[in-house]
């Protein structure tokens, strides 16, 4: 296998474990709204309190010491630095992140800082809907060159935007997360926006010299033809088309294929993509430093006829074997694979995807690989204090094996993050789908920490690099 070094790390994010949702002058955010919303979260689970890392960071930070924790990555919450959205700084939200970094560096743990994982905060949203509005691209850059100024020369990799495919999906077509809109052409106004944001933040970071490495993070989800035949591999086409190089190309090419311009021009959904936001998305396919992958599982893709499945709202309790097929009438289904297994979340395992899904990215955009999230969501019990999570060794060790086999073919990765370091609140899972190494329990007010079989697996992980996986 592979001798090259891979920074290991784990990872965050703010309204998952922070708590403290309105303490020290940190204003609300869209999801502290959207979760008092009766039905919208699994059994009515909040981030109010979550695994309270804002009083327990240090806690929490020496548990990843003990572990050998290379890097932890972590996002900043942008109501909490900016009650508003934009205007007056909150100088504790400020000392908290600073007091955060300065922990992880003393304890020679790199830290990563994703500077948004979907806290927009709730100021933004009613002044001009969020997401839907260009003006947050001036909003998000200033943001950013806060953080920069504040954090730049401690932090070597920042991560912009995490899973925008993901949140604007959820947000503007399945009504799943804020702002629980049904909208096609709002969703790709809100990616297109998001994009823009990401070229933006870019081309702030490089102009101002801020040292380190920058780039986002996409949800990939690579797509099997279930068949050889014809309409099934064009039904694959399609799918990367609209999903896959939709997002990447965007973020990564500084341009949309074609094919889905066209797709989505002639249904009227297009965005109006001028010529300087092309230019501003070309300066960042260029001078971003890497591409951010979170991967959980793959898709088997099918023809759909034009009276075929449409999406649907996905499994949320985990009770296994809800799945069912969804997509986009014309274009493609997603179908059960019997060949690999699922999670109890009905989840796709394979490890193989991952593998596929760095050389595809390697081959289209030439450029280093970041691993910002993997892991295994599962129901964890806690037997005479120990949890004995074998099946997340298992899916954690085939996933690095893929990674150390992909540098062996030409991949430059680096570096792996799972999710998550400690258990911590799912967005519409609640507290029973985990997937830390360290277990909370969320029954008891004092939430203590208990390290799992796995939490000595990866520390075994780092120590050799990897090779014990093999």
């Amino acid at each position: 296998m592979s001798d090259k070094k891979i920074l290991w790390g784990s990872a965050s994010a703010a309204y998952q474990v922070e708590g403290a949702f309105d303490q020290d002058g940190k204003g609300p955010s869209i999801w502290d709204r959207w979760v008092k919303l009766p039905g919208k979260t699994f059994e009515g689970t909040n981030g109010d309190i979550a695994t309270d890392h804002y009083h327990r960071f240090k806690e929490d930070v020496a548990l990843m010491k003990e572990m050998g924790l290379e890097a932890y990555r972590f996002s900043i919450s942008w109501p909490r630095l900016i009650p508003n959205g934009v205007g007056d700084v909150n100088q504790a939200g400020i000392d908290f992140y600073s007091q955060l970094i300065d922990t992880l560096i003393e304890n020679k743990i790199e830290p990563v800082v994703t500077l948004y994982h979907w806290d927009l905060p709730a100021a933004l949203q009613d002044k001009y809907k969020g997401w839907l509005s260009r003006d947050i691209v001036a909003d998000f850059t200033q943001y950013a060159d806060l953080c920069f100024k504040h954090f730049g020369g401690r932090v070597k990799y920042w991560i912009i935007l995490n899973e925008p495919n993901i949140f604007t999906s959820l947000g503007y077509i399945l009504a799943m997360h804020p702002p629980g809109h049904v909208d096609q052409k709002e969703y790709l106004q809100a990616y297109h926006n998001t994009a823009l944001v990401h070229a933006s933040v870019v081309k702030s970071f490089k102009e101002k010299n801020i040292p380190g490495m920058i780039g986002s993070s996409i949800a990939y989800t690579p797509g099997y033809a279930v068949s050889e035949e014809h309409w099934d591999k064009e039904a694959q086409y399609k799918y990367y088309q609209t999903v896959n190089w939709w997002h990447c190309d965007s973020y990564y090419k500084g341009s949309y294929p074609q094919w889905a311009m066209d797709h989505f021009k002639q249904l009227g959904i297009l965005p109006e993509i001028t010529s300087e936001d092309l230019e501003l998305m070309a300066y960042a396919a260029k001078h971003a430093d890497f591409i951010g992958i979170n991967y959980y599982q793959s898709t088997t893709l099918a023809y759909n006829p034009i009276d075929g499945a449409t999406m649907e709202k996905f499994n949320t309790d985990g009770v296994k074997g809800q799945f069912k097929e969804s997509g986009i009438p014309g274009l493609y289904k997603n179908v059960y694979n019997p060949h690999i297994r699922y999670t109890d979340w009905d989840w796709a395992i394979d490890p193989d995807g991952l593998l596929y899904s760095l050389k595809e990215l390697n081959d289209r955009y030439h450029k280093p690989l970041f691993i910002s999230e993997n892991g295994l969501g599962a129901f964890d019990v806690l037997e005479n204090s120990e949890i004995h999570d074998c099946y997340r060794i298992d899916y954690l060790k085939e996933h690095i094996v893929r990674c150390k086999q992909s540098i062996l073919e030409g991949v430059d990765l680096i570096a792996y993050c799972t999710w998550s370091f400690t258990d911590l609140l799912s967005w519409l899972n609640g507290f029973q789908k985990r997937y830390g190494f360290v277990y909370i329990d969320f029954l008891d007010p004092g939430l203590p920490r208990i390290k799992k079989d796995s939490f000595a697996f990866y520390q075994e992980v780092i120590r050799t690099n990897g090779d014990n996986c093999e």
